[in-house]
């Protein structure tokens, strides 16, 4: 964290923003009163994967989109396969394949969420936003708190279980193929997920004791810390169910007005557009009927908590009319209400998953459905963070891809994020000496961020081209020329 002073002005910046996927920074301008004149969110890595993967073979997709990240594969994977399911024609792949890719989908929600909420927000929330910087980590969490902390372990560890079960591999699985999956669940492996998948939702149902006993605590606080009205968008099955894997898309205002509902995915380019700004390589996309100013939008777990009208497993439906009930059946906007939501899924994903372990259909041996190749594929999934676009065309001579776009979760939630720095530091930061401002202060800011469980790396698609800076430096450190680009 740097602080420098110019014009009257001072510039903060938090390089890096930690305890999140990939690498961002903030950069607030403090005016010579001490108000904050501008607060932003920058994503400073470059990820091209929209343009290297065009020339590849439409089928190489599900596997090759999905090393974008580490911690969500498995919603990359699952994404570029319902769309190559589309190239080669097939609308509806077979049960034993869609009920497998719903197991491995619910096993990534559940590992994944488990380790936002335990991992990287829970030092926050347990211990303060204040709290000292060696104390308020992990580490801090296992020796506080080593219940808890073994038990989310062992809950990602299970989660990564079903993936490995499911896609042959826990990170970066290749059981989702074009039209289906290339395997069913043994017996074998059914049982051996089945015999923990009791205690898996107990412990769901723990996380969300302990999430809500957090937030009831300083119920007041959390609920206006970085607050913000904004638009909310989702996939919903058509009874407006919640349904992480496959749906309609929906948006609704602040006010729990639909703005569009049950869209189509070949239809997503005609109701979202996005923009390009030039202090970051994540695009800013938008609602097109209500303009790039009014019409961005959140997702993700609070977003889908807001959008659906129930969910259709008993535990998870009973914990989300508790959280409706803060505002009356109206959206929720804290974005620390993310964490509550986030965690009404994990107990969500750990029912579904109990619930398909006793389905017959695992073991069902027709896997793959074929049909007429087509030019264009485009599907989305809830991915742990929100909403997933995957959109591929390809030349059917070649069977080469031509164009790719993606708009990844924390692309969408790019604009709220700047808008909770932004709400953040005027709440926290206005009126401070450079004195007064502490890391502890600053904290508030990243613990804004993390609240939407941002995913850098992912996100990081620019149109254009990148900004370049090339240096050529002697053998003894001297800078003989340099070249830039943008």
């Amino acid at each position: 964290m740097a602080k420098t002073a110019k014009n009257g002005k001072r510039k903060i910046v938090i390089n890096p923003v930690t305890r999140v996927e990939g690498h961002g920074k903030v950069t607030i301008v403090m005016d010579e009163n001490n108000n904050v004149e501008q607060a932003r969110f920058h994503i400073i890595e470059f990820r091209g994967f929209e343009r290297f993967v065009q020339g590849r073979f439409y089928w190489e997709a599900p596997v090759m989109v999905q090393r974008l990240c580490g911690i969500c594969p498995v919603s990359h994977h699952l994404a570029g396969a319902k769309a190559t399911d589309m190239i080669v024609g097939v609308d509806k792949i077979p049960v034993t394949a869609e009920k497998m890719r719903r197991l491995m989908h619910y096993g990534q929600t559940y590992q994944s969420h488990a380790l936002h909420f335990f991992h990287l927000a829970s030092p926050d929330l347990l211990f303060g936003f204040d709290a000292p910087v060696e104390k308020r980590n992990v580490i801090g969490v296992i020796e506080a708190h080593p219940e808890v902390a073994k038990k989310a372990v062992l809950m990602r560890k299970f989660g990564q279980e079903v993936i490995k079960a499911t896609g042959g591999k826990k990170v970066h699985p290749t059981g989702a193929i074009p039209g289906g999956i290339n395997k069913n669940l043994s017996l074998e492996e059914r049982d051996a997920l089945k015999k923990d998948a009791d205690t898996m939702v107990e412990w769901a149902v723990e996380a969300l004791e302990l999430c809500k006993k957090i937030t009831k605590g300083n119920l007041e606080f959390l609920l206006n810390f970085g607050s913000f009205e904004s638009n909310h968008v989702s996939i919903v099955r058509e009874d407006g169910c919640m349904d992480l894997y496959d749906g309609k898309l929906r948006a609704i205002d602040a006010q729990g007005k639909k703005i569009f509902d049950m869209i189509e995915p070949l239809e997503y380019a005609d109701y979202l557009g996005e923009e390009v700004r030039p202090w970051s390589y994540m695009k800013f996309p938008h609602i097109r009927s209500l303009g790039k100013e009014k019409g961005w939008y959140r997702v993700g777990p609070l977003s889908r908590v807001n959008c659906c009208d129930f969910i259709d497993t008993e535990l998870a439906e009973k914990a989300r009319q508790e959280f409706m009930a803060l505002t009356n059946g109206k959206p929720v906007h804290a974005s620390m209400a993310y964490h509550w939501a986030r965690v009404i899924e994990l107990l969500h994903a750990a029912e579904k998953i109990r619930e398909l372990l006793d389905d017959p259909d695992l073991q069902g041996t027709e896997l793959v459905a074929q049909g007429t190749k087509r030019e264009k594929g485009v599907a989305w999934i809830e991915a742990p963070r929100g909403t997933l676009f995957h959109h591929y065309e390809i030349n059917t001579e070649t069977d080469q891809i031509t164009l790719a776009n993606l708009i990844v979760s924390t692309t969408s939630n790019n604009e709220p994020m700047n808008r909770a720095v932004q709400v953040i530091a005027d709440q926290h930061l206005k009126g401070k000496g450079e004195s007064e401002i502490t890391e502890g202060l600053l904290n508030h800011i990243e613990v804004g961020i993390r609240a939407y469980d941002p995913c850098l790396s992912c996100a990081t698609h620019a149109l254009g081209k990148m900004r370049l800076h090339v240096e050529l430096v002697d053998a003894a450190g001297h800078l003989l020329d340099e070249k830039f680009r943008g």
